[in-house]
């Protein structure tokens, strides 16, 4: 696990030096705490004997062959270098079939065995790795840097190019450093992030510069800069299988999974909330070890947000060397500080949580394993029993006529995290809208009306033709043909896992050095989930019906049970006491760098609002926060 940045230039003028690919690296040495290379070759040339300078460079965070596999990495005559963040799972079976083809290694490490096969298949190769991976190979024999990214996006990459030069990085920040790049902000980003409460894939906050997608690879060659996907996963594939056949193979990929991910050169442990996902990737990480396996949770004192207790059971029942870390979140103390590395506006509150659990982890493994992934996979979010209770009711009567609508809209608002009065205003309020967007009406953060009333004129005249859930309905209609639950989990999987969930996972654990690995994301199982008939896995009001089935033995039987509660903070708290006196001084000063994009008399009643009790905004004003702070440290 580690970082890297490069580039590639095709115009003297627009070289890289070495001074500034140093900076570039340095900027991102969180990622890589234990190693630090450089490589260039500022003297070649293409075929036509036009300039093709190229530069890498590489942070390391040591997990596998700890002495050895120092990147970049290059196959035997030199001509292909390669640097990569993350991890391949299948890389030994990989090297037996190299070892078996010719090849010699250099190293013992995983990385070695994408140079060879890279050489043999050319970008044929990604489609044979098995794990979470961002990677750049330098092709001197083809004249060409060809860019890649694991199927499911576990690992960021960033590239812009512009005048003739690629460059690109594991993160936001060293592309800031380069003159010329990150020079403006995207009002169309903004408008997604305040919808999402991150910016999709391939956009980011800045003109120009690009995220590359999940699943792809590109290649800039003499012909251009191209993009190409390479996973062929087909979300409106359904394929028959019985009930008994299905379970043998949740069994059998998710044990299979998880026994990939436990190999390391350095200590392991595993994020335990208590919930079904990570409570089941405890029980199968415990098959492979000698040892009590090491657990990790956070708590907090406010009681709707601890799971702690569920954590304590499960941890006894599996016997686990179980840690349960408890803290007071300081979102004052923090904010700063998430806002820096995670490059661009993200509002995803629970990074504060996932921020402290990895901090704390880090203290005593370097690399953890996560149960991410379990309920975009088998229906466990609210939001799915929402859209199929929705379906239900459409058949029955008209649903702008489902009474109590207005009566519900005038109930005062709660702060409780599990209020039932804000679960059935979200839900009314969306009910008459065509299915797409009355599942868009419960995943955004600001609807359009809210955005469209607070927006002042000038900005609004930047969006002209721009639909934020265009990204969605675009998602949303490659499982053309299947229910509502499977389209609206499977659209979950290729826009909000990639770009929210493991967003927030990889930068707060890479901002401390800590890997985390998520066995439930192993494209196998992912596919094999995907195309699953929904009545294995929901039915009614309860969804992971698969995973009980498959492992229903492994974990107290309760947690399968239980009310589901997320990880979250008492984020509503914390706008009327900690964050009270800074939303003021900023949100609300006459220099607020938001003003650019919004009314602030619109800005004033929504604070207003919230903080006289009349309406939970909480989630709005953090990422009103979020992007009052990023903007101040542009």
């Amino acid at each position: 696990m580690c970082g890297f940045t490069g580039g590639l230039w095709q115009r003297d003028d627009q070289a890289i030096s070495a001074d500034l690919l140093s900076r570039m690296t340095n900027e991102i040495a969180h990622r890589g705490p234990d190693d630090s290379q450089l490589w260039m070759d500022a003297e070649h040339r293409d075929a036509t004997g036009r300039p093709m300078g190229v530069g890498l460079g590489f942070r390391r965070l040591s997990i596998i062959d700890v002495d050895g596999a120092r990147q970049p990495l290059s196959n035997e005559d030199g001509r292909v270098r390669m640097v990569f963040n993350g991890e391949i799972y299948n890389y030994e079976l990989l090297r037996k079939r190299l070892q078996g083809a010719g090849h010699q290694f250099a190293t013992d490490g995983d990385g070695e065995s994408i140079v060879h096969l890279y050489e043999d298949v050319g970008t044929d190769c990604f489609s044979s790795l098995n794990g979470m991976f961002a990677i750049a190979i330098w092709d001197a024999r083809r004249n060409r840097i060809v860019l890649a990214r694991d199927r499911i996006g576990q690992k960021p990459l960033y590239y812009s190019y512009k005048n003739g030069r690629l460059v690109f990085a594991s993160e936001l920040k060293a592309l800031r450093l380069v003159p010329g790049v990150c020079e403006e902000v995207d009002p169309n980003a903004i408008d997604e992030f305040l919808t999402y409460q991150y910016i999709p894939h391939p956009g980011t906050i800045f003109k120009g510069v690009h995220k590359l997608p999940p699943g792809h690879f590109a290649v800039l060659d003499e012909r251009g800069l191209r993009v190409q996907r390479y996973w062929n996963f087909d979300p409106s594939v359904e394929r028959p299988i019985g009930r008994e056949e299905a379970i043998e193979k949740v069994r059998d990929l998710l044990s299979d999974s998880v026994r990939l991910r436990m190999r390391s050169d350095v200590p392991l442990g595993s994020f335990l909330s208590g919930g079904i996902d990570s409570s089941l990737i405890t029980a199968l990480a415990g098959d492979h070890t000698d040892t009590a396996l090491r657990t990790f949770s956070i708590g907090f004192p406010v009681a709707d947000f601890d799971e702690t207790r569920y954590a304590a059971q499960v941890a006894e029942h599996l016997q686990t060397d179980h840690t349960r870390f408890e803290v007071q979140p300081s979102g004052i103390e923090i904010l700063e500080k998430l806002v820096w590395h995670y490059d661009e506006p993200y509002g995803d509150s629970s990074a504060v949580p996932t921020w402290y659990l990895s901090k704390l982890t880090r203290e005593s493994v370097k690399v953890a394993l996560s149960g991410d992934g379990g309920d975009e996979l088998f229906a466990g979010y609210e939001r799915y029993r929402a859209l199929w209770m929705s379906q239900k009711i459409a058949r029955l009567f008209p649903l702008n006529k489902f009474p109590g609508i207005g009566l519900v809209q005038r109930l005062p608002d709660s702060n409780r995290r599990r209020s039932v009065i804000r679960r059935a205003k979200r839900f009314l309020q969306a009910i008459d809208q065509p299915v797409v967007r009355r599942y868009m009406n419960w995943l955004q953060i600001f609807p359009e009306s809210m955005r469209a009333s607070m927006y002042n004129d000038d900005f609004v005249q930047t969006l002209p033709g721009h639909d934020p859930v265009d990204f969605l309905e675009s998602v949303w209609a490659r499982s053309e043909g299947r229910d509502v639950v499977t389209r609206a989990s499977t659209s979950d999987i290729v826009s909000y896992l990639p770009c929210d969930l493991c967003t927030k996972v990889d930068i707060a654990s890479m901002a401390h050095g800590l890997e985390v690995r998520q066995p439930m994301l192993d494209h196998r199982f992912v596919e094999l989930a995907a195309s699953m008939p929904v009545e294995h896995k929901f039915r009614g009001r309860r969804g992971k019906l698969i995973l009980q089935d498959a492992f229903g033995d492994r974990i107290p039987s309760s947690i399968f049970t239980r009310p589901k509660m997320g990880f979250g903070i008492p984020i509503g708290q914390w706008f009327r006491e900690d964050f009270k006196p800074l939303v003021h001084d900023t949100m609300l000063a006459p220099d607020a760098r938001i003003n650019a994009y919004f009314r602030p008399d619109a800005i004033a009643d929504l604070v207003r609002s919230h903080e006289t009790g009349e309406q939970n905004h909480g989630y709005r004003l953090w990422n009103l926060l979020v992007l009052e702070t990023w903007l101040r440290q542009l």
